[in-house]
């Protein structure tokens, strides 16, 4: 089937107007163009990933690993922007074509993790994080998203009179989070207007992943990815000797009890077959002595929903949860929930739209529906000022076992980076062919 009876189907399947602005045989080379040289600079492409494992940085502090991305783009003739929400980089191609404007973007930043493994690039740095001395790696895969990026820039500049529009390239800081007191990341690129000037129309990326096979896409339409909102609760009781509990009130039982209550908050309370949820306590301090009951208990852990009415019933059935078990043993529970990150949602329209792309980039058997995580990515922000699409790439070895695959944000977790050469086409691909090929604008509301 051609690529532009696949945009057929697509129209009947969404109702909307397409009209091509490039025939099929020119599509059909510009693909062919962007095979050619993401083969040719694929050796390039796992140099610079190599490099910017070995030399990682946290979230707002990519200062080396912005100035590397930074030179690339300018080599490449882009207009440049740095300093974008501290560390970010944008570059700016205009076609040889007026047309819409498409955003590509990648994450920058690495995490508070010690590597553990044998490969000759590893990891040797080391830093402090929240007061504890802790190594620093790029332990999910944002080193390989601003190596594909800065390929499928390369590879989208060197066909520049092809292009009918504009594409920017967001190489985004801090996607991990930001140091305490700070802002940063996705929410502070859109407050800081990184999708005006020009005003972006459709925006793509593509997140690797470690326990989905080489050559696969994977997709889901509407929520793919969690929101992600952080709670503290402050049990205070009071303080007594161990030997005489009654003196107390102990905020350390009512805290177990509390953790028991907010369990069956998801299990006995929300409609999982609906979507998923999940709440989970991840740390819990108090007491300094072993026979001091203390007068006060913090635990802190984080939200997850698929959907932002679940959201925020999870909000109100937790605060609640944790008031009233506190108030029936005479302590006090303060909840303070802050909500992080939305819920990433792949635009239904959108998605539709670039699946024939996806499935010329990987083999329509290698593209996949897949089922929603309950991680979360703040490329949420940027969806929900404009339509987007959000996908995973194999990075799996072939023929390995997902489940004894080491997961990410560990200190064993790796990447094939035969995977990437896929990742480039498909951001390649995707910004081609919509700004060939652009949705309506009444279908991108």
């Amino acid at each position: 089937m051609t690529l532009l009876q696949k945009l057929s189907l697509c129209t009947l399947a969404t109702g909307l107007l397409i009209v091509p602005s490039l025939t099929f045989a020119q599509t059909n080379d510009l693909h062919a163009q962007i095979d050619r040289l993401a083969d040719k600079i694929e050796p390039k492409v796992i140099q610079w990933r190599r490099d910017f494992h070995q030399n990682p940085e946290l979230g707002n502090l990519e200062f080396k690993t912005a100035e590397k991305i930074a030179k690339h783009l300018k080599s490449l003739g882009l207009e440049v922007q740095t300093g974008v929400a501290k560390t970010g980089v944008v570059g700016i191609l205009k076609g040889g074509q007026p047309g819409p404007v498409v955003a590509l973007r990648a994450d920058m930043d690495a995490l508070p993790v010690t590597e553990r493994n044998s490969l000759p690039f590893a990891s040797k740095v080391k830093t402090t994080y929240n007061n504890q001395q802790v190594g620093v790696m790029h332990a999910c895969g944002h080193d390989t998203h601003i190596a594909m990026l800065m390929g499928a820039a390369e590879i989208l500049t060197q066909n520049k009179k092809d292009i009918a529009g504009t594409i920017k390239f967001i190489f985004q800081p801090a996607e991990e989070g930001v140091p305490l007191g700070e802002e940063g990341g996705a929410k502070l690129m859109v407050k800081e207007g990184v999708l005006t000037n020009p005003k972006v129309d459709a925006i793509f990326g593509v997140h690797i992943n470690s326990a989905t096979e080489v050559g696969t896409l994977k997709y889901k339409p509407q929520g793919t990815m969690a929101s992600s909102d952080n709670f503290k609760i402050k049990i205070k009781g009071r303080q007594a000797h161990g030997a005489y509990p009654w003196a107390s009130i102990d905020p350390i039982v009512v805290s177990a009890q509390i953790i028991n209550g907010i369990q069956t908050i998801v299990s006995r309370q929300m409609e999982i077959t609906q979507d998923a949820a999940v709440i989970t306590v991840g740390a819990i301090h108090g007491g300094v002595r072993s026979n001091i009951i203390p007068e006060e208990v913090e635990m802190i852990g984080t939200i997850r929903a698929l959907n932002t009415d679940m959201q925020k019933e999870l909000h109100t059935r937790l605060k609640r949860t944790a008031e009233l078990i506190a108030a029936s043993a005479g302590a006090t529970a303060t909840v303070e929930i802050t909500e992080q990150c939305p819920v990433t949602y792949n635009h239904e329209l959108l998605t539709a739209h670039m699946l024939p792309s996806l499935e010329l980039a990987a083999g329509k058997e290698n593209v996949k529906l897949t089922k929603a995580v309950t991680g979360a990515e703040d490329f949420a922000f940027f969806q929900q000022q404009v339509p987007g699409v959000y996908l995973f790439v194999g990075g799996m070895p072939k023929g390995m076992d997902p489940n004894k695959i080491p997961a990410h944000h560990t200190p064993d977790f790796m990447i094939d980076e035969s995977g990437m050469k896929l990742g480039m086409r498909t951001l390649a691909y995707m910004a081609v062919d919509y700004l060939n090929n652009p949705l309506q604008k009444s279908a991108s509301k």
